[in-house]
């Protein structure tokens, strides 16, 4: 058996509700072979367990680890060359990207989340050509890369079996190139294109492979309505209700989402869901930004989950999600990094306080995100839309051993008043460079900026040699084909947006 103690001058357990967290000073936690037995007063824990390690120390706050809950690649779109551009035609923009091995790209972004208290992470895959087996060997070394460096990881690959490129068929967008473009683009999306059964069969296999892993686990991923057929997305549902496996799902990130599913359904997204009967606590919806005042209601009765992307959506022009009326239904909601933080990063700290500022609307009315709420959204909520559940998010006996270590002298130097809770000092003070350790399983994963399990420099080391390499010919190939076809991609959504009635749920000023 393997058993520590770790001690702190505060542990912050989770949050009792939006305004008050559960914290205990002067405390430790005992944890045995990856699992909280115990938490208490310092002195009562050495005392019921004299033989276990202790580590810590009165400089420190152990805060319950993290959960990115919505997270895709490693080296970022703006590294491999394409801009913030806005979402719909990011995707056209991104075909020039490089090419990079799936592990080492993996490991890029997992050190970024460990070093900022991030211990558990929603890896959704996607965009890999065909065929199966060659996307059943990128997966794995995806979820190779998680196990390795220590970090709880819930894969999924998207599913997306339509639209690949615009919000209407892959035959029918490409029937509107120029005749000298349409074969190459058409080629490019049927490399894409895997039959509906092969993604069924990749989660079933993966399932297998996962058998008797503790830190991955396997769910679901229909990648947005516009990517799935109403068939599909049942289909998914069946297998999700089979093996009560969650499902994430981007729905009515942009505007021009919410059109599509009104042409499409006649309705909103998540009615139509609705009407497929997929609305359930294991579904997450991802960005949720244009849902309707009655959408978050319906979803809310239904005990659907949300991740709240802010970062993502202030670089794509995506808008700005209704937290705040998510939070007055009751609703579950994670953050969600997504590609890469506000600051080209993979930082939970920084992105914490973003989602604290984000929604803060004029006047005096207690409706704002609080300290204990956004923690909350963090931790407890984020591990809700993952297979582990209950499992992680909070510091209580029974859940897995998985927090981060601050030292919180390094984060409130000089000097922070007391009459501020310490959970709100950290929230909003704490920085990366303060985040003493990281701690999965009961096993410190990252120590005073060193990776316990993996290299980083080395890794970082291949990632350089790999991409200062010349463009292969297809790479170069893909560059030309995304300068080609992006003006078109941005032509067929002109007027798309025509006479749509938009009213903000909270509006931060005035035009008169």
């Amino acid at each position: 058996m393997k058993e520590s103690i770790f001690k702190a001058k505060w542990i912050v357990r989770g949050a009792i509700d939006r305004d008050r967290a559960d914290v205990l000073e002067n405390g430790a936690l005992f944890q045995r072979d990856g699992v909280i037995v115990d938490i208490g007063p310092l002195a009562e824990i050495e005392a019921k367990y004299p033989s276990a390690e202790v580590i810590g120390s009165d400089d420190h706050i152990i805060l319950p680890g993290f959960v990115n809950a919505h997270h895709h690649v490693g080296v970022t779109p703006l590294q491999l060359g394409s801009p913030d551009h806005p979402l719909e035609l990011w995707f056209a923009s991104r075909m020039s990207a490089r090419d990079i091995d799936k592990y080492l790209d993996t490991l890029y972004s997992a050190f970024e989340m460990i070093a900022s208290g991030i211990t558990t992470v929603q890896h959704i895959h996607g965009w890999m050509p065909g065929p199966l087996e060659q996307i059943n060997k990128a997966a794995l070394q995806v979820v190779n890369a998680y196990r390795d460096v220590g970090m709880r990881a819930s894969y999924c690959y998207a599913v997306r079996e339509q639209n690949r490129l615009v919000y209407e068929s892959d035959e029918a967008f490409v029937a509107r190139l120029p005749a000298d473009l349409q074969a190459s683009v058409a080629e490019h999306l049927k490399k894409q294109a895997i039959p509906f059964a092969d993604n069924l069969a990749l989660y079933d296999n993966l399932v297998a492979e996962n058998e008797g892993q503790t830190r991955t686990r396997i769910q679901l991923a229909p990648a947005n309505l516009h990517w799935c057929s109403d068939n599909a997305l049942s289909a998914l549902e069946e297998r999700s209700l089979r093996d009560d496996a969650p499902m994430h799902m981007h729905l009515v990130e942009t505007a021009y989402q919410k059109e599509y599913a009104r042409r499409r359904t006649g309705t909103t997204a998540l009615k139509h869901l609705g009407k497929l009967g997929i609305l359930s606590p294991r579904l997450t919806l991802g960005h949720g930004v244009w849902l309707t005042e009655e959408d978050i209601e319906i979803a809310a009765q239904h005990g659907v989950c949300i991740c709240h992307n802010c970062s993502s959506n202030f670089r794509l022009r995506s808008g700005v999600a209704p937290l705040n009326a998510f939070e007055k239904h009751g609703m579950t909601v994670g953050i969600g990094l997504d590609e890469a933080g506000i600051n080209e990063d993979r930082d939970m700290l920084q992105e914490m306080r973003l989602v604290l500022r984000a929604h803060r609307v004029p006047g005096m009315d207690d409706v704002v995100p609080t300290g204990p709420q956004v923690l909350r959204m963090a931790t407890e909520h984020g591990a809700m839309t993952t297979p582990f559940g209950k499992d992680i998010g909070r510091l209580d006996p029974g859940r897995m051993a998985d927090f981060v270590v601050i030292d919180h002298r390094k984060a409130l130097w000089p000097y922070q008043d007391d009459q501020i809770p310490i959970l709100d000092s950290i929230m909003q003070r704490a920085k990366t460079q303060s985040v003493d350790k990281t701690v999965v399983g009961g096993e410190v994963i990252y120590d005073n900026g060193r990776f316990t399990r993996v290299d980083r420099d080395q890794v970082l080391n291949e990632i350089a040699e790999q991409l200062s390499k010349p463009r292969t010919a297809e790479e170069e190939q893909r560059i030309h084909l995304a300068k080609a076809v992006f003006p078109h991609v941005k032509k067929f959504y002109e007027g798309y947006l025509d006479g749509e009635k938009r009213e903000p749920f909270y509006a931060p000023s005035s035009q008169v």
